[in-house]
């Protein structure tokens, strides 16, 4: 099931007019946050993730806000789901121009590996990486055929260091650091601009490790700001990783 929201009067103007995002994850916490923030620069968004009650609730969030948004559950772990939802992205709001790749789970990757179960692994592994993927080859043949595209994959500084724990979890996001290095390389002769945003604990809903103190957390809008700072940039450069930490050490 699918749902699409057009308001009475889009942002007009918005230096982001005329595009088409898609945001995978795209019904609370991070996702939410970038949506919002590319529907406020005026792009139209299309929204996926697996609960589809959360999804009709922010649709109509940013619907209200004066967004064009269309929201769709998907399991982006499954290629035909994947497929189903791209198709129907461009028939309904027009070629895809913006990527963010922002799916993700924590809670099953968390803890000693020894402890861990093989379906731990490949929960993880597949929605972290694998959907990653799935996506950004549904989507890259488009962006080729018109030689422009941003791919915006939301990655962790676990992808950049390891601590006890968090085995599992970090082996998919920096497997995730090196399958988009890889695209950026594969993508930027066709205009395609492939990045990394890599943002430390951010104080969101998402299963993690548990912040010790939220108050010294990133907040959602600091991870949609940082995307926005991308997709922004200039047609003759990408800024090709973002790192992002809070000011004050947790």
């Amino acid at each position: 099931m699918d749902t699409i929201n057009k308001p009475d009067a889009a942002p007009a103007g918005g230096r982001l007019s005329g595009h088409v995002a898609v945001v995978t994850g795209g019904s609370r916490g991070i996702g939410k946050a970038i949506a919002s923030r590319l529907a406020q620069l005026g792009a139209a968004v299309s929204l996926c993730a697996r609960n589809a009650r959360a999804l009709e609730r922010t649709a109509s969030e940013l619907s209200a806000n004066g967004a064009t948004v269309r929201s769709q559950a998907v399991d982006v772990t499954n290629a035909r789901d994947v497929a189903n939802f791209i198709e129907a992205t461009e028939k309904e709001l027009g070629p895809i121009t913006i990527l963010v790749n922002n799916a993700g789970i924590g809670g099953p990757g968390f803890g000693p590996v020894h402890e861990k179960s093989e379906d731990d692994w490949q929960r993880v592994l597949d929605t972290n990486l694998k959907s990653v993927f799935l996506v950004s080859k549904t989507v890259a043949p488009s962006m080729i055929a018109r030689g422009r595209g941003d791919i915006v994959n939301i990655s962790s500084l676990a992808g950049k260091n390891t601590f006890a724990g968090g085995g599992i979890y970090c082996a998919s996001k920096w497997g995730l650091q090196g399958l988009a290095g890889c695209m950026a390389e594969d993508l930027r002769a066709f205009g395609i601009r492939v990045s990394l945003v890599c943002p430390g604990s951010v104080a969101t809903e998402f299963s993690g490790r548990g912040l010790k103190d939220p108050t010294k957390a990133l907040t959602a809008e600091d991870v949609a700001h940082a995307v926005s700072m991308i997709v922004l940039q200039g047609p003759q450069s990408f800024l090709s990783e973002v790192q992002l930490r809070p000011v004050a050490k947790p």
